[in-house]
């Protein structure tokens, strides 16, 4: 079984504890229902053990002290929150003392400030929260601070950005830990998506759920979701499979739009009356000359009528013209 230790100080930002806790308390649930032992034993710890009260005023009353934490736990997770960028000295100092006898370092959103501090970033590529990069950056120049990604593994050092990003930091080391059917089970359960690939940008506004199960199938995902256009060469390559046809030219009319979400509008004319969705009336004309039959074909009054012809309804003028081989 993984020990878990998870830090709490005052001002701490709730959901990054709360996220990664809820994350791998729900893995072990799923493997008890398995007939399975749990996969960590979670313990939260702050300074003299006593409560702290979160930036939302949540209260937290941990599990024990910090200075009677055994021997490093697997995974140490440090939070964020406005109590982080205060660096508190006894919990820099207690962090530089033993953050480096566990297996695994994580934080979450603004925790890196406290782990910068007491020099466990040096020469590490790391993310924050997107609105505090600037400042980690600028105030520890030997860290390479990457503000784009959800999260960033580098060895046995794993950050996080902003908030709910911890839950996708869990979510990852829950697969690596537990294998990938848990991760799925546990994001299931939570209804969150599994997973934001820690590549992903802080901004993105499309979050699919990785549920391919192969690798390869997995990064066209994750490639369709960063990438515009999607051309099908290059993602048949990515997922290792023989390109398509080229697809058939589609049938545009001429002059309709090529914009998303275009629709045609009905045409407005303005009269001097106003705007009218009508044409205006055609403007008011002679009405066309009738064509009068040639002079050597006999006119209808020239024939003697007969019987038959006086039974017979009277036909309409274009009738009569064909029939004498009138023309304009």
């Amino acid at each position: 079984m993984r020990t878990v230790l998870i830090v709490l100080f005052e001002g701490v930002q709730s959901l990054d504890v709360t996220g990664p806790l809820e994350v791998f308390n729900t893995a072990n649930r799923w493997r008890v229902e398995r007939d399975a032992a749990p996969g960590y034993a979670i313990t939260t710890a702050s300074l003299g053990g006593a409560a702290v009260r979160t930036t939302s005023g949540l209260g937290l009353l941990p599990d024990a002290d910090l200075a009677s934490v055994g021997d490093g736990p697997d995974l140490m997770v440090v939070p964020g929150g406005a109590g982080a960028r205060r660096r508190d000295p006894d919990l820099v100092g207690w962090l530089r003392r033993n953050a480096p006898r566990a297996r695994r370092l994580a934080s979450v959103c603004t925790g890196a400030f406290l782990l910068a501090e007491a020099g466990l970033l040096t020469g590490r590529t790391v993310t924050t929260h997107w609105e505090r990069c600037d400042d980690l950056a600028g105030q520890y120049p030997d860290v390479t601070v990457d503000p784009d990604p959800i999260f960033i593994k580098d060895g046995n050092l794993a950050t996080s950005a902003g908030v709910t990003a911890g839950i996708d930091l869990a979510l990852a080391l829950v697969e690596d830990d537990l294998g990938r059917d848990a991760a799925l089970a546990v994001a299931r359960q939570l209804v969150v998506f599994l997973r934001r690939p820690g590549s992903q940008s802080q901004f993105s506004a499309q979050l699919s759920a990785q549920v391919a199960e192969r690798q390869p199938l997995r990064e066209v995902q994750q490639w369709i979701c960063r990438s515009r256009p999607w051309p099908n060469g290059p993602a048949c390559r990515r997922a290792s499979s023989p390109a398509p046809s080229p697809p058939r030219p589609a049938f545009r009319p001429a002059g309709t739009s090529t914009w998303p979400g275009w629709r045609p509008r009905a045409a407005t004319w303005r009269t001097p009356a106003g705007v009218s969705s009508r044409p205006p009336a055609p403007a008011a004309t002679a009405p066309p000359r009738r064509c009068a039959a040639p002079s050597s074909a006999p006119s209808a009054s020239a024939r003697p009528s007969t019987a038959a012809d006086s039974a017979r309804p009277p036909q309409p003028a274009k009738n009569r013209q064909q029939q004498t081989g009138a023309s304009c």
